[in-house]
């Protein structure tokens, strides 16, 4: 079995194991590869991203100058706290190369994350309610910690009820992240988008206000706030919600 064929059992194998300690001396050399992965991939600092105000300067946004537009992999963001878009059991996608962030921030976190999670869900007793926030620290990622909260699942359309549900998704994490101190920076993904059928340019707008009500009523309190995206279509999607939208 060469390198690269290993890797993807240890993937495998890593995502869909439950919870608890891992063999002897197996977790020093899971944490020796994911050290080594670490060290291999670039890392994107926030510090360095450009604001919403200086990409579109003029930009009618309050919060422009403390929020940033950026694509990318969350994986390799040097934020203090990335937000990932969990399920309900909170543990992770148990489905080996599912390609959500879910997936992708546990596989470069490593297992002590999940474990992490149920230590939460067990203390907790019951699923994560949707709208809700919980913290964990980030192991191998480039961020320290790592916000989890469930965002509604729409069938159709977006009613307003859901979006109640997902703008208390954004205002959890920022009020949980606001209760640590070293946290001054946090990178959001776009929550509820992705399996769980969110319209990615219905969910922008709600983020974007969501988080410009947020800063407006703790100013001072974060030092910049990412709205992530991973592709064309997020980026298209919050471009239209700020009114600097472009048709391919």
């Amino acid at each position: 079995m060469d390198a690269a064929t290993a890797r993807q059992g240890l993937r495998a194998v890593l995502t869909i194991r439950d919870p608890g300690p891992l063999p002897e001396g197996v977790d020093e050399a899971v944490d020796a590869v994911l050290g080594a992965e670490r060290l291999s991939r670039p890392t994107v600092s926030v510090d360095r991203l450009p604001t919403i105000g200086e990409e579109f300067p003029g930009s009618a946004l309050p919060a422009a100058r403390h929020t940033v537009l950026w694509s990318g992999d969350l994986t390799v963001l040097a934020a203090d706290a990335v937000v990932n878009a969990a399920n309900s059991a909170l543990l992770g996608c148990f489905r080996p190369l599912h390609p959500c962030i879910d997936n992708a921030l546990h596989d470069a976190a490593g297992p002590r994350l999940r474990d992490d999670c149920h230590t939460i869900m067990t203390l907790q007793g019951a699923s994560e309610p949707t709208g809700t926030a919980k913290l964990t620290r980030g192991y191998h990622l480039p961020a320290p910690y790592v916000l989890h909260t469930v965002g509604p699942v729409v069938g159709v359309r977006p009613g307003a009820d859901d979006a109640r549900a997902l703008a208390s998704s954004y205002q959890a994490c920022l009020d949980l992240a606001a209760e640590v101190e070293a946290i001054r920076t946090v990178a959001f993904c776009a929550v509820s988008t992705g399996v769980f059928g969110y319209p990615k340019r219905e969910a922008a707008s709600v983020a974007l206000r969501t988080v410009t009500d947020w800063l407006e009523a703790h100013p001072g309190r974060f030092d910049r706030i990412v709205f992530a995206g991973f592709g064309e279509d997020d980026e298209l999607a919050y471009r239209q919600a700020l009114g600097h939208g472009f048709r391919p």
